[in-house]
């Protein structure tokens, strides 16, 4: 167990069949713990919900008048509870899944509308990369992988995932629902956005509420920090209060199955074109989800001494049925969420924290008005308050060492600057077996970190 991790207390250990299940009194946690853990996490990713139907719906094109945003929405929900059920029940882990972003706008923008390749031929390219996902994890490929990477990267990994969701929080436009305080410019790249902006002054508020509530050890510091924003910047008339609570859900009766069509169809593709999406789609979706349970396992403790991360394959197997079922039900690549570690601080450590996650993704399909109106400055708070936590990981990192310190600190750095946890991750394992060859340690370093290295150096090359 990671010395870093202070464990739940549980002067009374619960003696019910659940508990039993996911293992608390090992784990040390409890029903009340889990559950406020996967509340914290659904609701730092439930933007998801909003975000994903946005993007795919300029890449998708329904031949029907059917509500396309609706369908996709709930395609989206869908798919997070049923990929996040299974990390939790199958698994054991408290890390909630769905569709990824980055990759969703690789889809729509890159694929559909760049290449001109058919929608329904791009899900098919996605449930392709799912099940070639289920062979690598069923061959124990994607978990040789974790165990090859250097124990320096993997907490170089959750420090840089915590700069990245922080960095991400505090960015973007405050009017499209982003907190406004880092923002473009054009002399140099970004700067301090405006700080008189209503909405970036109410993420502010936010950052210093959450922070009070989990400088008091208020248990479920981050959810209460998320509600208390929201509802202020309610109450202020800042953010639009929800105009409606229940709303039925429109079946994605459109998008359902649409993949086997396009695998029909891939005749009729540029063979070549075809290979580099379903390549793109699968290194870039493996080498973050390396990354992220990499970065979330460090920190809640699951990597032995022996840098070995148990049961990850677990964790892989949800993730590929999770692609593979999203494009089945007609959205973009599932993949694990970095926001997981919100759940994770506020000390989520069973598969419950995922199911309830999951369980909340499937009731969100019926409160899709109320999720919209959490706006973006209200979530920021927290996903900052994590990237502190996970921090905390920069300790454990040799900085007398330069075969260490120097592939940890671009890994750190490279993923925020670059927005992408592979290709910081990329970096770190170039660097490191070279400057362990420097050192004349070549012997240190394992074969598998080697073609690791070779293969992303491939990767840039061609890309």
């Amino acid at each position: 167990m990671n010395p870093e991790v202070e464990p739940i207390p549980n002067p009374l250990p619960e003696d019910n069949a659940w508990a039993k299940f996911f293992k608390f009194a090992e784990l040390k946690t409890d029903t009340r713990t889990e559950a406020i853990a996967g509340i914290t996490t659904f609701f730092t990713m439930a933007y998801i919900l909003v975000v994903n139907p946005v993007i795919l719906s300029n890449a998708i094109f329904l031949e029907t008048s059917g509500d396309l945003f609706g369908e996709i929405a709930i395609a989206t929900a869908l798919s997070a509870a049923i990929a996040t059920l299974i990390m939790g029940l199958y698994g054991n882990f408290p890390f909630a899944l769905a569709p990824g972003m980055g990759l969703n706008a690789y889809f729509a923008f890159s694929v559909v509308i760049g290449l001109g390749i058919d929608w329904r031929v791009a899900l098919g390219a996605i449930f392709i990369e799912g099940i070639i996902f289920i062979i690598l994890t069923l061959t124990n490929v994607r978990t040789q992988i974790v165990n090859a990477i250097p124990e320096c990267i993997k907490h170089a990994t959750a420090a840089g995932i915590g700069l990245f969701i922080a960095y991400i929080a505090l960015s973007g436009n405050p009017e499209t629902g982003g907190a406004g305080l880092i923002i473009p410019y054009e002399a140099t790249i970004t700067t301090l956005g405006n700080l008189g902006n209503p909405k970036t002054l109410m993420a502010i508020a936010g950052i210093l509420i959450t922070a009070a509530f989990v400088a008091r050890r208020i248990k479920g510091a981050l959810l209460w920090g998320i509600l208390a924003t929201a509802i202020l910047g309610w109450i202020l008339g800042i953010a639009q209060p929800p105009t409606g609570l229940v709303a039925l859900p429109p079946l994605p009766v459109d998008l359902f199955g649409q993949a086997f069509i396009g695998l029909g169809q891939m005749g009729s593709v540029n063979i070549g074109q075809l290979l580099m999406v379903i390549f793109v789609f699968l290194f870039v979706d493996l080498f973050d989800t390396v990354g992220t349970l990499t970065g979330l396992g460090m920190k809640a403790g699951y990597i032995t001494e022996q840098g070995e991360f148990p049961n990850v394959d677990r964790a892989f197997m949800a993730d590929a049925i999770g692609t593979t079922a999203g494009a089945v039900l007609g959205t973009s690549t599932v993949t694990s969420y970095i926001e997981s570690a919100a759940g994770v601080a506020e000390g989520g450590r069973s598969g419950f924290t995922a199911v309830t996650t999951a369980g909340l993704f499937l009731l969100s399909i019926f409160f899709i008005p109320l999720l919209e109106a959490i706006p973006g400055f209200a979530t920021a708070p927290a996903l900052v308050i994590v990237g502190v936590l996970m921090a905390s990981s920069l300790g454990r990192i040799r900085w007398d060492d330069p075969a260490e310190s120097i592939p940890s600190f671009l890994t750190i750095l490279i993923m925020p600057l670059s927005y992408s946890i592979a290709e910081g991750l990329a970096v770190g394992l170039i660097t490191y077996p070279l400057i362990k060859a420097f050192q004349g340690k070549f012997h240190e370093t394992k074969v598998a970190m080697w073609v690791l290295a070779v293969l992303f150096v491939v990767k840039f090359a061609i890309a």
